[in-house]
């Protein structure tokens, strides 16, 4: 056995890879795709799993010896590559307490298995000893379309695919990740221990769960593998039951280009010094038309040269009849030709050498027409060309004035790049962008996504310092692994929203295990996104205003928010928001309200909220809001104003604006959000506030603290939280 086959993934030597190969290699062979129970328990063992004494009996006498033995009470179980779902065939019995009732229920099992299924293989009866008290969960791997392997914890039992409180991520993962899903369950409490009862042993489960991570990343043809139930007492972990099921040729992992070569052609992709139009036009209404005034209005500073065999000119710029007779070097051709003329406009460009394709026209896969978006990649990929699209309306890169799309020029440059799979969601990312002034770095269409995806797009960000927060919509990931790999690196750095289209999607996909069944698409994405530390939003209109409020606000230095407001309703629909969003409102220490008091009137309420009342002057509401920005103790403000005559609403964001910003001129930037009530002069002092780096907005109490929300989660994931 050579040391390889004892190292486990995770670097502990106490792996016997080499038992398990065999396991699986001999159930192969024979055409299985199941294990038997006793073949699940020597998987276990080689991966240091536990699971309770047991035995194999092939007749009543030898069930009787064996229960003697263990000592009762036992379950016996029926062993059959045949039999799956054990239970279903009256296969199992409970709580065998003596010789007789063993050679009683071994034949009863044998005859009840043979009744539910005449031709099955009975290898014999397991029998086990029993296991009682503590907790029962589950532990398990499936394989997902998307994801891979991904493995599952959580409620055990029979009622796991009832209550399904189950959290998931993508394998292998670190003990650290194991712990936390321990926390991620809504059962978390009763794992810790309640009315009265141990807490179980957490590092123990912790170490089972990163285990089964590891085991299905060392041996792919395992599909599904089920632990269940585990009963988990503060003595230890011990797994009843394993099944597990087999795919003999696994799917290969999609191909992935280097980092370096994604860079490589990305750049080009969003830095061009040339860009040719395929099908540019002089008709106006032509998409061809769109992109070639796009490019040029946009301002543009690079080459642009029209493709067109029947036209000479087109906007100033000479035409060519094709790529190939460009006289420069072509980083991007924008294709604004028929799809049918696309492979052959296509191969012009791999043998100019151009390194990247947008393809704007439609006619492709989304309406059925595999075969020939399929000739298309073959082409892109025997050339070389990196394809954006097809069936996209192009896209923007502000910090280049770069317009490559059918739709209007976006002039205003900031730090915000957005995607969307969907070309309706990107009319509302440029609207959106347009009526709230947010600045951009880069807007982005993908599509089919038959070749560039969000991997591609989150590694140039990445590196991109014209980038400060991503925002993306997807309906589905090609590369799931891709993405997590790539988006864990970049959320260190800067915020990644994503709005994944389809959390609705009803039921699990079918499956022959608890854990198969229990993966319903979105729950798994829901996990995994957050195990890759991106800000998922519930909606379009949230996805776009985080993506326009996280750049805005500074990381917080820790937990402790603190609520200031003028009306005690806000406060405490405010309160209310800090729950729902994951904030911790901070309990105020003596001396801070000793503070807050002098500065509230006598009928005002300190604490948190802080209530200075609906009638004060400009001057309490910039004492209290000076004060919580100088208190090193608080970490974030959420400000609630109402609409008083007293302080109208200009003159509170004029003061907000100008605290705020004498704090941060002192080197104090702490998160800052407000909610503002009143008539519609709060809408100008919103604008006003966000102009000034505050996030607020009017008639809504939920909406800001959302995003402070979103940016906490960010912060939170990327390790940035202090105390």
């Amino acid at each position: 056995m050579t040391a390889s086959d004892r190292t486990s993934t995770t670097g502990q030597p106490d792996y016997d890879r080499a038992e398990v190969r065999a396991v699986l290699a001999e159930a192969i062979a024979a055409g299985r795709t199941a294990l038997t129970a006793p073949e699940g328990r020597r998987i276990c063992a080689a991966y240091g799993i536990p699971t309770p004494g047991e035995a194999l009996a092939t007749s009543a006498d030898q069930a009787a010896a064996q229960a003697t033995q263990l000592g009762f009470p036992v379950v016996m179980k029926i062993v059959s590559p045949d039999i799956l779902h054990k239970t279903e065939a009256g296969g199992v019995v409970v709580g065998v307490a003596d010789a007789d009732a063993a050679r009683a229920a071994y034949q009863r099992i044998v005859a009840n298995a043979l009744a539910h299924r005449p031709d099955a293989a009975i290898t014999g009866v397991q029998v086990q000893q029993l296991l009682t008290g503590g907790q029962e969960v589950i532990v398990g791997a499936t394989t997902d379309p998307t994801f891979g392997k991904v493995v599952a914890f959580g409620l055990g039992g029979v009622l796991v695919e009832v209550l399904k409180d189950v959290t998931f991520r993508m394998a292998p993962i670190s003990r650290a990740e194991a712990e936390g899903m321990l926390d991620d369950i809504a059962a978390a409490e009763v794992l810790r221990g309640v009315r009265g009862a141990a807490p179980v042993d957490a590092a123990g489960l912790a170490e089972v769960i990163a285990r089964v991570g590891d085991l299905v990343t060392d041996f792919p043809q395992i599909s599904e593998f089920d632990l269940n139930p585990v009963f988990a007492t503060a003595d230890g972990v011990c797994a009843a039951d394993v099944r597990v099921l087999l795919d003999p040729e696994p799917a290969a992992p999609p191909p992935r280009p280097s980092e370096e070569d994604i860079l490589r052609v990305m750049n080009r992709l969003m830095n061009p010094a040339a860009i040719a139009v395929i099908g540019a036009s002089a008709e106006p209404g032509k998409i061809g038309n769109s992109v070639m005034r796009n490019l040029v209005d946009g301002g543009f500073a690079g080459q642009i040269f029209p493709i067109n065999p029947r036209a000479d000119e087109i906007m100033g710029h000479k035409v060519y009849r094709s790529v190939t007779d460009v006289p420069v070097d072509v980083d991007v051709a924008v294709f604004a030709v028929p799809a049918k003329l696309v492979p052959s406009a296509l191969t012009e460009c791999g043998h100019k050498g151009v390194p990247a394709a947008v393809l704007i026209p439609s006619g492709f896969a989304e309406t059925g027409n595999t075969a020939l978006q399929d000739e298309v990649v073959a082409i892109a990929r025997q050339h070389g060309i990196r394809l954006l699209g097809p069936n996209i309306y192009g896209y923007y890169y502000t910090p280049r004035n770069l317009c490559a799309t059918f739709c209007t020029p976006y002039d205003v440059t900031g730090g915000v790049a957005l995607t969307s799979q969907s070309g309706g969601i990107g009319m509302a990312i440029l609207g959106f962008s347009r009526t709230t002034r947010m600045g951009v770095s880069a807007i982005v269409g993908l599509g089919n996504k038959s070749d560039v995806d969000e991997d591609d797009l989150l590694t140039f960000f990445e590196h991109d310092d014209n980038t400060r927060c991503v925002a993306m919509h997807l309906e589905d990931l090609k590369d799931g692994r891709a993405f997590v790999e790539t988006a864990r690196r970049v959320t260190r750095r800067k915020p990644v929203v994503v709005l994944k289209a389809g959390r609705t999607a009803l039921g699990a996909r079918a499956a022959s295990s608890h854990t198969g069944a229990l993966a319903g698409d979105d729950k798994v994405y829901d996990d995994i996104l957050r195990q890759a530390g991106v800000v998922r939003a519930p909606g379009l209109n949230e996805m776009l205003e985080y993506a326009r409020g996280l750049p805005l606000l500074p990381t917080p230095a820790g937990e402790n928010v603190v609520i200031i407001t003028g009306a005690g309703g806000s406060g405490v629909l405010l309160s209310d928001a800090c729950v729902d969003n994951g904030l911790r409102l901070m309990e105020i220490p003596d001396d801070l309200d000793a503070a807050f008091r002098r500065h509230i009137p006598p009928f005002g309420a300190a604490g948190n909220p802080i209530d200075i009342t609906g009638g004060e002057p400009p001057s309490t509401y910039e004492a209290t809001i000076r004060l919580g920005l100088t208190d090193p103790r608080v970490h974030a403000l959420v400000l609630g104003y109402w609409h008083t005559i007293v302080t109208p609403p200009m003159v509170f964001a004029e003061l907000t604006a100008r605290v705020v910003a004498q704090a941060r001129a002192e080197g104090i930037d702490k998160p800052v959000v407000a909610s503002l009530a009143g008539d519609t002069e709060v809408e100008q002092a919103c604008e006003h506030l966000f102009d000034h780096g505050i996030v607020a907005y009017p008639y809504t109490t939920e909406r800001p603290v959302a995003v402070l929300g979103a940016k906490y989660r960010w912060a939170r994931a990327a390790g940035l939280l202090g105390g």
